[in-house]
């Protein structure tokens, strides 16, 4: 398991001590920081150079336009040109360490003519190139070269001849690595490339730490390690066939075993079928990034999780890990309890302030508002996916488990909360967050729900501050104006509202699956939830893609923004759900549709975030580019799209299962089937009138009202 550099952990939350002075007012600005996917740039001296204008940060290697193979903890990066170069991030790579970064293919002297390249898999890219090899062959190639790379570093190249004589071919393969870690290469900083040397039928690299080694079959004619080249003839007859095999191995550590292939998956291979084009594909491309993002705890196989997505964060994050988890819940269960158990136990214990938080990284929040901690939002999320997943069917005994540690989560809540009616950042003179309340009081109902099942103490205590808070939002975190409001974005030390609208407010329409089918309360009542409505549905707000990080119209936007304007999938995804779940149909039906167009121009792989750009007639969405790609919220974002559609809304528990579909059928008729609920398959279909019907469930579980 591997992951990025990323700035470090917050310290244990604290606040500001009795009689400390107020902060000074004024515009809240961000603290230093980066977003968690930048590595730092390289140290440099704290003595002042007057006369030297500071170096630019260094680039991050783009990712817009790569076909990324993933078998974690495997990694595969390659061009559309099929030639890995050494630039940018092209190479193989396993556990963040690259183990070749040029492989580039010569035959009869020539690099082949690229027509095509396609992912036939999350781990598998496929290249068909062309060139002429007779001398009189005419403007029409007589040879074609296919190239087929895996992302544990295994290419096999298949020559074809189309010539109506023999031909001779010769064939080299150029190749070379500067073993450089991910984090390095990101910065700028990967260094040349090493020298290699002749080993048994191909070449081998070493540094103090690793030893790398290129297999070939069959034999090279000449291997010149000086040069990287390994050298074949291939004769052709008419129509025939020539192919070799190119093999990347790091010494010593075994063949990849990559958690999707070497465990039965812990996610049902659900099928959808539409009227709306592109929609099984999407689905079907969803459940194979999220089976080729699964990692396994090293120290308990059993327990799968997924990374948060490559090729820039390969291991786990756990706020993203558990949100992913969320979503794939009608995928089955058994990934929400892996990932549970294995954050479990990364969960502060020990006495003081973070007793029950789960650890996590800073992450950049926008123009507005300072970087803000991971760690309090996967706190929070860890008893909701818990008690969903309890309704999903999760056995009896997995909860009972993982109770004491939801159990701990919420301590954490009230305890950090303290008499206070907001949940504060964990760190001193941060701002109340709008989001961060959201999160709050919904693991406070559903972690009061989750308790009060299992006949534990606490519930009560929660559901009164649960109510407190509720109270209090609607009251004082509603800025009115003549269109009707807003919700603040959050509150700054001072007590002033931050008014600016951004994506986060989507996690206000999230409040959670209770029992009966029933939502969960939320922080706004039935007219501000309308407001909200119109105001992410605005033009300032929808792109026609998805939802924009931050309205158009706001200081700091940025189209390309991380949090200041890009679209981020998953929000938008749980706006759609939640604004359906409200009953906003129209709204969630625009979103929607705007999404699945994009992903229709992804090749039905959404990034985790794209740019913000109005969507315009014959325009496409333009790609982020240093975005993830594969992403596992993105394509759990997927799942939960299509399945918030159908509304599907189980209780397990009480022997029930109850449709809420999208009415006015944005998609046309929309059937699933392979989903999973207490355990068994289970299908449901909505007409193009908006009617749902279950055809396959679980023996025992009846339709709710």
């Amino acid at each position: 398991m591997y992951q990025q550099t990323r700035p470090a952990e917050p310290s244990a939350p604290s606040r500001t001590p009795p009689g400390a002075p107020a902060p000074a007012k004024g515009p809240l600005r961000p603290a230093p920081g980066r977003d968690e996917r930048r590595s730092p740039t390289p140290h440099r001296s704290c003595r002042p150079a007057p006369r030297t204008a500071p170096a630019p940060p260094a680039e991050l290697p783009s990712t817009h336009d790569a076909l990324i193979c993933v078998a974690l903890p495997a990694l595969t990066v390659s061009t559309e040109q099929g030639q890995l170069t050494g630039r940018g991030l092209e190479g193989v790579y396993r556990a963040g360490r690259r183990l070749l970064s040029r492989c580039r293919l010569r035959v009869a002297g020539r690099e082949p003519l690229v027509v095509q390249a396609r992912m036939t898999a999350p781990d598998r890219v496929r290249f068909v190139g062309t060139l002429r090899a007779s001398p009189d062959a005419g403007p029409d190639p007589d040879v074609v070269v296919e190239r087929t790379r895996d992302a544990e570093g295994t290419e096999r190249i298949v020559l074809r001849s189309a010539s109506p004589r023999p031909l001779r071919l010769p064939v080299e393969v150029a190749l070379g690595t500067d073993l450089a870690e991910l984090g390095r290469i990101a910065a700028g900083r990967a260094g040349g490339e090493r020298p290699a040397s002749v080993r048994g039928p191909g070449l081998c690299w070493s540094a103090p730490d690793i030893s790398v080694s290129v297999t070939a079959q069959p034999p090279p004619a000449d291997v010149l390690a000086s040069a990287g080249l390994l050298r074949w003839q291939f004769d052709l007859s008419p129509g025939g066939t020539a192919s070799l095999e190119l093999r990347v191995r790091q010494d010593g550590a075994g063949p990849v075993r990559s958690a999707a292939r070497t465990v039965t998956s812990p996610l049902a291979g659900a099928v959808a079928t539409a009227d709306t084009p592109g929609v099984p594909d999407l689905l079907r491309t969803a459940i194979e990034d999220l089976r080729a993002l699964l990692l396994r705890d090293p120290r308990h196989p059993a327990d799968l999780h997924l990374a948060a997505g490559a090729p820039w964060r390969c291991g786990l994050a756990p706020a993203e890990a558990l949100a992913a988890a969320r979503m794939a819940l009608p995928l089955g269960t058994r990934l929400a309890a892996g990932t549970l158990r294995t954050l479990a136990r990364t969960q502060h214990t020990g006495p003081g302030p973070r007793f029950g938080m789960i650890p996590g990284p800073r992450r950049d929040a926008g123009p507005h508002l300072p970087p803000c901690c991971t760690g309090v939002e996967a706190t929070l999320l860890f008893p909701v996916v818990l008690a969903e997943a309890r309704r999903w069917g999760l056995p009896a005994h997995e909860t009972e488990e993982l109770l004491p540690a939801a159990e701990r989560c919420l301590t954490w809540l009230r305890a950090t909360a303290g008499d206070d009616t907001y949940l504060c950042d964990p760190l001193p003179g941060r701002p109340v967050r709008c989001e961060t309340q959201a999160h709050a009081h919904r693991a406070a109902v559903l972690g009061a729900d989750l308790l009060d099942a299992c006949g534990r103490p606490g519930a009560d205590a929660l559901c009164q501050w649960a109510d407190a808070l509720r109270t209090a939002f609607r009251r004082e975190f509603w800025a009115p104006d003549p269109s009707g409001g807003r919700p603040a974005a959050g509150r700054a030390p001072d007590g002033r509202l931050l008014l600016h609208l951004d994506a986060a407010a989507a996690h206000l329409l999230d409040t959670g699956l209770l029992g009966e089918g029933r939502q969960a309360p939320g922080l706004l009542d039935e007219a501000r939830t309308g407001h909200l409505a119109r105001l992410l549905d605005s033009p300032a707000m929808n792109s026609g893609w998805g939802l924009r990080g931050l309205a158009a119209d706001e200081t700091g936007y940025n189209p390309f923004g991380h949090r200041a304007g890009a679209v981020r999938v998953t929000e938008t995804a749980v706006a759609v759900a939640g604004l359906a779940a409200a009953g906003h149909e129209k709204q969630a039906g625009s979103l929607l549709r705007g999404l699945v167009a994009a992903a229709e121009a992804f090749g039905h792989r959404l990034p985790e975030m794209f740019s913000g750009e109005q969507r315009t007639e014959g325009s496409a969405p333009v790609h982020h580019p240093a975005a993830c790609r594969p992403s596992a919220t993105a394509a759990a974002a997927s799942v939960l799209l299509l399945t918030a559609l159908v509304g599907i809304r189980p209780d397990v528990p009480g022997g029930t299962v109850t449709l809420r579909p999208v009415r006015s059928a944005p998609l046309g008729e929309i059937g699933l089937t392979g989903l999973r609920v207490a355990g068994a398959p289970f299908s449901a279909r909505v007409s193009r009138l908006g009617l749902a019907l279950v055809e396959e469930a679980a023996e025992g579980l009846q339709l709710g009202v």
